[in-house]
């Protein structure tokens, strides 16, 4: 029998079971209820500019090819043949007509239409349906700002609706110049052994764990952050809000004089200098905003200052694998996209200060959470409880910067999905499927 989620996370409460963490049965729902269903990152448009460029992505544990084909279209497939089930494409990035599955040898063209089976006539007699037997394509794929996501759910609402007003805070990152953003430099992809949840709350906004867990890459200036805000309380605000759906983000408001929220330095020269185009592109409120940690729930999160994205890939309830991207103004001059790629690997990537700081966290709380008596005392998500409110100039439930009623969000949002026993996304997928056999 599958296990109950409504005893497992207590919002109003703010405790969280243990057994989220670190239960194989609760891993297997979640991949059938979350990642099956909501609308999961994919890829940004940067890195397929050009007709048969692509890129290999995942959903949950499901390897996805993301295409833009010759017509220039973009969409994303299983990246698992029709036959026997080998990847048909096994190169992280490239330009194809074409994807050849090494196997047996089915040919499919880059807009996943099957277009070349040995053997057709001499084994088949010509009587197979080459037009049933396709790449599986995801059953919606949009673009929110450059980013390209995707859900299996055909049913799903838009990705607009998803974001909800998380996207009124995305923009403040993605939309301040004209051009939008791209990434830079590659992915970085690594394993930690921690489930994934604890990096999608930390990034949801987590500022309590900043000057404890960070201390000593402060003390030695490490923050590479150079275009970060300096914390003048009478002149910035700090922030939480909750952008619904399960969304966080950490913010910075300026009450004081000026635009900019920068810094000096090179960066801090470069985001004033942007103040104005930003402000004739978001409005005179959200400009005033900076962006710090956010996490679009599930699995995606961004740290605008230190210029990362990233994916935490599920794994197993003990394992997440981390696909992390530099991205930066597409219109910035290239000594400033420079600055921003290394502040990045510095701070937070592969080898980055911070994230080891955060990866021996979340490998600690997964490790103790399997422990028989561990696993029957709560977490405790309780921190700021009734101090939410709402502002009319700024969506979303904002509260203190120091304050967890996003993480009560992230995992009410997750109780609410893993609560409904049937997926419209699965369903609907496998009666899609019929049709293919």
């Amino acid at each position: 029998m599958a296990i109950s989620t409504q005893s497992l996370v207590d919002t109003e409460s703010g405790l969280v079971d243990r057994r989220l963490f670190v239960d194989g049965e609760v891993y297997e729902q979640e991949l059938e209820r979350i990642f099956a269903r909501c609308w999961l990152y994919l890829a940004h448009e940067s890195q397929i500019p050009n007709p048969g460029d692509f890129v290999s992505a995942y959903m949950g544990e499901d390897p996805i090819l993301v295409v833009r084909d010759s017509r220039g279209q973009i969409g994303a497939f299983l990246n698992t043949c029709r036959h026997r089930g080998m990847r048909v494409c096994r190169a992280d990035e490239g330009n194809a007509a074409a994807f050849t599955c090494t196997y047996h040898g089915w040919t499919y063209g880059n807009d996943g239409k099957l277009v070349g089976v040995p053997g057709y006539k001499e084994y088949y007699y010509e009587e197979l349906d080459m037009e049933r037997w396709g790449l599986v394509p995801v059953a919606q794929v949009e673009s929110y700002k450059g980013l390209i996501f995707g859900t299996f759910d055909p049913q799903a609402p838009s990705l607009t609706e998803y974001l909800g007003d998380m996207a009124y805070y995305l923009d403040i990152l993605l939309d301040r110049r004209e051009g939008g953003t791209e990434v830079i430099g590659g992915v970085q992809k690594w394993t930690m052994k921690c489930n994934w949840k604890f990096a999608a709350d930390n990034f949801a906004g987590d500022a309590y764990h900043v000057p404890v867990s960070h201390i000593s890459a402060h003390k030695v200036g490490s923050l590479a952050g150079e275009g970060e805000p300096r914390p003048d309380p009478l002149r910035f605000e700090r922030l939480s809000a909750n952008g619904g759906n399960g969304h966080g983000i950490l913010l910075i408001l300026n009450r004081g004089e000026g635009l900019s929220l920068a810094g000096g330095g090179l960066l801090g020269n470069y985001m004033t200098s942007i103040a104005t185009e930003a402000q004739g592109r978001l409005g005179p409120q959200r400009s005033r905003l900076a962006t710090s940690a956010n996490t679009v729930f599930p699995n995606f999160s961004l740290l605008a200052p230190l210029n990362t994205i990233r994916v935490w890939h599920p794994r197993g309830p003990d394992r997440a694998e981390v696909w992390a991207w530099c991205i930066v103004d597409k219109a910035a001059p290239a000594e400033v996209k420079e600055a921003m790629r290394v502040n990045y690997l510095r701070s937070f990537s592969m080898a980055g200060m911070f994230e080891q700081d955060d990866g021996e966290n979340w490998n600690e709380c997964t490790k103790t959470s399997q422990g028989l008596l561990a696993r029957r005392y709560p977490f405790n998500y309780q921190m700021g409880r009734g101090r939410e409110r709402h502002d009319e100039e700024y969506p979303g439930s904002l509260a203190p910067n120091v304050n967890e009623h996003n993480q009560r969000g992230f995992y009410g949002r997750w109780a609410q999905l893993m609560g409904e026993e049937t997926g419209a996304g699965v369903d609907g997928l496998a009666e899609r499927l019929q049709s293919h056999c």
